[in-house]
């Protein structure tokens, strides 16, 4: 088996070398980890790399900080210390330039952010020698539509759901695939995931786990009235438009567009959410050893 196998991703040593500028975007409350913060800022300075910090890493330094969509257009590494929800928050800020992304898990799930803190500043030497693989994970572009208009877009790294937030009640969704219709669901809701969101919110409502590697998106709906509607996966080639056939019941209680469990759009009966894969990714690295079936296991608690 070939180390490109083995690790399920193509090893670019020529990346790290062009290397000279470092971001870091942090999780809200970084200011308790401060000593190991500034352990990391030496370490990096020592190595002649330029360093920005986001507006929650920054106070530490006695600075404002930038927002995420300027640390990610600005440096060519970015690395991100937190769990999987501040990596999500991470890929909504991302824009045509895709820098790499070394995920540090201060977290506690940890499916995507898998390096500990303990092990970061010994890794840096390796990251800039290119002794890592990259780990590119496929965005989802999520659009809604009302009255044939455009009124938000946002791109996704897990999944997009459609329900009655905060209040479970039965909404008719119908779902086409490049124009053609596939279902009319009445069910709680419907999630649309990419294979990095299968272990999400999918997995949790009974849908499958795609290996990230796989060119697909998986519809699962949420609590169906009819038994017959199951979890589907299609080729991420595909167009997705998911009308809204039901209209609110409830005041204040409005069906809602998720991005992420970050983002939030309300929606009218009628309203469209088209989804496609983005021509962005995630370009996530990865340190030797790293490896996804046995990350898998542990996580979900397999045993063996």
């Amino acid at each position: 088996m070939s180390k490109k196998q083995e690790h399920d991703c193509a090893l670019t040593p020529q990346e790290s070398a062009a290397i000279r500028r470092v971001g870091i975007i942090a999780k809200h409350n970084i200011a308790e980890k401060a000593p190991f913060l500034r352990e990391l800022d030496k370490a990096l300075k020592k190595m002649g790399k330029e360093v920005m910090y986001d507006t929650c890493a920054g106070p530490v330094f006695g600075q404002k900080g930038f927002d995420k969509a300027r640390i990610l257009r600005s440096n060519e590494l970015v690395i991100v210390l937190g769990g999987d929800g501040t990596l999500l928050k991470t890929a909504h800020h991302m824009g045509p330039k895709q820098p790499l992304i070394l995920g540090v898990n201060m977290g506690t799930l940890g499916f995507m952010t898998a390096l500990k803190p303990q092990k970061l500043i010994e890794s840096l030497p390796k990251v800039f020698a290119g002794d890592f693989c990259l780990d590119e994970r496929y965005l989802l572009r999520v659009t809604s539509y009302r009255d044939g208009k455009k009124f938000h877009t946002t791109p996704a790294l897990n999944e997009a759901v459609i329900n009655q937030g905060g209040f479970a009640r039965l909404i008719d969704l119908t779902v086409s695939i490049n124009q053609r219709k596939l279902a009319t669901y009445k069910a709680d809701g419907l999630i649309i995931s990419s294979p990095t969101g299968s272990t999400g919110h999918s997995l949790s409502a009974g849908g499958p786990i795609l290996h990230p590697k796989v060119d697909a998106f998986v519809l699962t709906p949420l609590c169906p009235v009819k038994l017959g509607a199951r979890p589907i996966v299609i080729p991420d080639d595909r167009q997705i438009t998911i009308t809204l056939e039901t209209q609110w019941r409830a005041e204040r209680k409005p069906i809602v567009l998720t991005v992420d469990g970050q983002i939030t759009v309300n929606l009218k009966r009628g309203d469209l959410v088209r989804i496609r894969r983005s021509s962005r990714a995630f370009r996530m690295i990865r340190l030797a050893g790293h490896n996804y079936y046995r990350m898998l296991s542990k996580k979900l608690n397999w045993g063996g």
